[in-house]
């Protein structure tokens, strides 16, 4: 068992030697979760949950009923919801999908996502092109990677801007949509200009 505390709030997770990071949270999604702004009732989806971690942190802040967990894994899935239960927060939907394959619903306030950053882009294209259509109109996709400029350049395509934050090697991009349609579509919710240079850690 795995004690995590994360401001002021201390979970315990179960996990697996085949799953991401079975020793502890990987630095990136704790970098991902510092920046992470969590209202009250605004839906949150943890895309490619793993065993769990931010899906869960997130139900601590928003209440479980708002939150979703997906992974393409059944493994990680299972042990998702076992620490769920774990962790008081067993009222959170944890489903098995292929990226949004088999995910309901949309009106996403927040999309969080660590995706596999050393395979190629197909699965980060897919996440940010989909994820975009699944949030609400002023919801914010966070996804954290050790690779920048393929990134940039997507988030700036898909949702017309985007604010990078570099955390320990890690940077962590935050979208948000403005409006029902691609930037690259004639109706521009924002322009390429509101692209935002990372600031230092801590600024």
């Amino acid at each position: 068992m795995i004690a995590v505390t994360i401001n002021g709030i201390t979970m315990s997770f179960r996990t697996l030697p085949s799953l991401f990071s079975p020793g502890g949270p990987d630095a990136g999604t704790l970098a991902m979760l510092s920046l992470a702004e969590f209202r009250p009732g605004g839906k949150v989806l943890d895309l490619g949950c793993g065993w769990g971690i931010a899906g869960i942190y997130a139900a601590k802040l928003v209440g479980a009923e708002y939150v979703t967990m997906s992974d393409i894994d059944g493994e990680a899935v299972k042990i998702a919801r076992e620490n769920a239960r774990i962790n008081g927060v067993p009222g959170v939907s944890v489903v098995q999908s292929d990226g949004f394959g088999d995910i309901g619903g949309a009106g996403y306030a927040l999309i969080l996502s660590n995706p596999p950053y050393h395979a190629d882009f197909a699965v980060a294209k897919g996440f940010i092109e989909k994820g975009f259509n699944r949030l609400a109109i002023g919801g914010k996709m966070l996804m954290v990677t050790k690779r920048r400029e393929w990134y940039k350049n997507k988030f700036i395509a898909v949702f017309g801007g985007v604010r990078i934050e570099e955390r320990g090697g890690y940077f962590v991009f935050e979208g948000e949509k403005r409006g029902a349609d691609y930037a690259k579509t004639k109706r521009r919710p924002f322009p390429p200009s509101g692209f935002a240079a990372p600031r230092p850690a801590g600024s």
